[in-house]
């Protein structure tokens, strides 16, 4: 967890930065129920298909990408949010450079 940003005002995008060709990562809470990390993706970069044992809230921050959950593909942009259902197979693919938030609930 973050402990220097408690009790002060944030942004979530700017947590973290761009990186030229790769994806990087902030975690801003970690507890036993679930978390909240923050990513970025340079263009052309993504997650290939996968599962996560817990439902996911992903929030686009910045840019735009393109997201496939379950067989279906959804553009999404900066304010766009979407639910991950628990074990369903999805990717994501920027378009953009684009940062997003992932919040996980665990049971």
């Amino acid at each position: 967890m973050s402990d220097d940003i408690k009790g002060t005002v944030i942004r979530l995008d700017e947590l973290v930065e761009y990186q030229d060709g790769t994806v990087a990562s902030r975690m801003v809470i970690k507890q036993k129920h679930g978390n909240i990390t923050i990513f970025s993706f340079d263009e052309d970069e993504g997650l290939s298909e996968h599962t996560a044992p817990f439902d996911a809230l992903v929030t686009i921050l910045d840019g735009e990408c393109e997201i496939w959950l379950e067989g279906k593909t959804f553009e999404m942009k900066a304010g766009d949010s979407i639910i991950f259902p628990a074990n369903a197979p999805h990717a994501l693919s920027a378009i953009t450079k684009f940062k997003m938030s992932l919040t996980m609930i665990k049971e």
